[in-house]
């Protein structure tokens, strides 16, 4: 040893020593000084600052911890924009109704690769449909979508953005429970199934409504049948329960329980059976398979031995996934069928509701009418009665002069007609008829009331014969006729009022009628008898003298067309009938309708018997069956 030094250390074989030289000692000495010194400097530095800072401590506390929740939030942000995440809808029921649904740590790593990631899209809705049993080949997809959901909803749980369709809804769960790997506990002693059971133990216990099941491979790890016999035990807990899961298995026994249990439903993971790779694609509605045999002759085994495999477990089983296929197609056949059913009879129970709603509403209506009518029959039939009583009497008063009265008014007819012809000559001669045989009228009218004894009423609607000198007398000389002279027309007793003047004929009022008269027929009386004539006119009778035609004018317009004599005896409905077809010929009407109602007949006939006797009425027949048929009689006037 031909170095001095201090040795500090030397080799397991001791041919190796570690040497400081002497000539090194005093530099290193002199750095551990500096490096003390150092150290001591900022210690008295943190300690001078940490006084000077010691009295905002609680300011920066809150400054400490307002910033870690802005570092969070953007944080949160620009992870959010990193992943196109977002904010889904939540529900307050537990749901989980995702659409376009992504792991976000596979859609940074493809990105990376230049490659996209197949978007998930999973329902999960009480009480239907709330544990997934995912089935297909293995790489196929399984563990990714379940991981995708368990992560995707605990980042929704603790407020984070998520990469998914923003139309999606997410619940939240009171827990989570997750099975996923191999858990070996050496301090518990055990292996994987152990600790597959012991979760399962947990999660039957504690498993509820709000709780969601992640379980991968479930039912794995041991001999298949009891396993299977197993895991569709808890599967029934689970389901009991109305726990929400996600669950992925190979066990076909799963697979068919799934499909005859409702709350259950199997999905798989789409598989491309041409070019043997896996799309990692979820169908949510029909089981996958695991295509063991298709895969091994992908790699490569030899034709033999996949042989050998269907000769051991047979066709039937081989082909158990097809048969399963062909069941849940029916299923849903029938499944829609129902639906629409179900359906057909809401629509028909509705329809019968709004027909017994309206059923009712119609009889209470029809109850209300009814009464209504009965009260209106009621006091139409007593008005009907005083009107009755009121006709009969007046047909009674004026029956003497009934046949006057029809020809009278069968003349104005006539001489309305006449007016409204276009020949000027007809018109006049029309006219002139009707003067002479209204001059006749009221002669013979005359005569019969000279043959009335002294005391009795006059005729009404008829002026009181002048007891003055007989017509055959000397007139004495008068001053020239004007409108509103009082006259007395040749060869009569009776006395009018000039209201209009025409050349050689003038108009007369003579009570109700107003005929046209030759001037040259007329004669003025006396001042003293044309004061008496214009004394014995009441203003009543002086309007109608002057205003007939517009009387029937507006009589024409209020006339209504039809009678009934419903109920009338023979006679009585025979006056009316014969004084409202009266009425009708002298208002100049082309038709009437009679409702004389079935019956026996009899009142029907009679009616008609009358009719056919009534001169301008041209025919009469029944009425249109859609109209009353023979309980109606339509006059036709000529």
């Amino acid at each position: 040893r031909k170095l001095r030094g201090i040795i500090h250390d030397e080799s397991a074989t001791g041919k190796t020593v570690y040497v400081e030289p002497v000539e090194l000692v005093e530099a290193n000495n002199h750095i551990r000084e500096l490096e003390s010194e150092e150290r001591r400097e900022v210690i008295r530095i943190l300690t001078e600052v940490a006084s000077r800072l010691r009295p905002n401590i609680p300011h920066l506390l809150t400054a400490y911890s307002l910033l870690a929740h802005y570092d969070f939030v953007r944080a949160k942000a620009r992870w959010a924009a990193d992943i196109g995440g977002i904010c889904p809808r939540i529900s307050d029921s537990p749901i989980v109704e995702w659409w376009g649904a992504k792991h976000p740590l596979l859609l940074s790593s493809l990105r990376a690769q230049g490659r996209n990631v197949v978007p998930l899209d999973i329902r999960l809705v009480a009480p239907e449909a709330r544990i997934l049993l995912i089935s297909g080949p293995n790489a196929g997809g399984k563990s990714v979508c379940l991981k995708t959901v368990g992560l995707l909803q605990y980042l929704v749980q603790c407020g984070v953005p998520v990469p998914m369709a923003d139309h999606s809804s997410v619940g939240i769960f009171d827990r989570l429970y997750i099975d996923i790997g191999d858990e070996q506990s050496i301090e518990d002693d055990l292996r994987t199934y152990s600790s597959h059971l012991r979760n399962m133990k947990h999660f039957v216990r504690e498993g509820g409504a709000r709780s969601l099941l992640l379980i991968d491979e479930f039912g794995g790890g041991t001999e298949p049948t009891i396993g299977g016999a197993i895991a569709q035990a808890l599967l029934h807990r689970f389901n009991d329960a109305g726990a929400f899961g996600v669950i992925t298995t190979h066990y076909q026994n799963l697979k068919t329980y799934a499909e005859e249990h409702a709350g259950l439903i199997n999905g798989a993971m789409l598989y491309d059976r041409h070019e043997m790779r896996p799309l990692f694609r979820l169908s949510i509605g029909r089981p996958g398979s695991s295509f063991a045999i298709e895969i091994a002759r992908k790699i490569g085994l030899p034709e033999e031995v996949i042989s050998e495999v269907r000769e051991t477990v047979g066709a039937d089983y081989i082909d158990m996934d097809k048969y399963l296929q062909d069941v849940i197609r029916d299923k849903r056949y029938w499944e829609s069928k129902r639906q629409s059913i179900r359906q057909e009879e809401k629509l028909l129970q509705e329809a019968s509701s709004k027909y017994t709603e309206e059923m009712t509403r119609i009889a209470e209506e029809r109850k209300r009418i009814i009464a209504e009518a009965k009260k209106e029959a009621q006091r139409l039939i007593q008005e009907a009665g005083g009107q009755i009583e009121r006709t009969i009497r007046e047909i009674r008063e004026a029956e003497a002069a009934k046949d006057e009265t029809r020809i009278i008014r069968q003349r104005l007819a006539d001489y309305k007609e006449g007016l409204s012809a276009e020949e000027e000559a007809e018109a006049l001669a029309r006219a002139k008829k009707t003067q002479r045989e209204v001059e006749r009228l009221l002669a013979r009218r005359q005569r019969h009331a000279d043959r009335k004894a002294k005391g009795k009423e006059p005729l009404p609607k008829l002026h009181q014969p002048s007891e003055e000198a007989p017509s055959s007398a000397t007139p004495l000389p008068t001053a020239p006729l004007t409108e509103g002279s009082v006259v007395r027309i040749e060869g009569q007793k009776a006395l009018g009022t000039i209201i209009s003047l025409s050349g050689c004929e003038a108009t007369v009022a003579l009570g109700e009628l107003k005929p046209t008269i030759p001037v040259k027929r007329l004669h003025a009386v006396s001042p003293a008898e044309a004061e008496r004539h214009r004394k014995k006119i009441s203003p009543t009778q002086a309007v109608r003298s002057s205003g007939i035609i517009d009387q029937i004018h507006q009589k024409r317009l209020t006339f209504r067309q039809e009678i009934d004599v419903r109920g009338f005896r023979v006679n009585e409905a025979v006056d009316a009938v014969a004084y409202f077809v009266d009425e009708a010929l002298q208002l100049g009407g082309s038709s009437v309708r009679i409702l004389h109602g079935t019956g026996t007949g009899a009142l029907r006939e009679s009616i008609r018997t009358y009719l056919s006797g009534v001169r301008g009425v041209q025919h009469f027949r029944d009425e249109d069956v859609r109209f009353g048929g023979a309980g109606i009689t339509v006059v036709e006037m000529e």
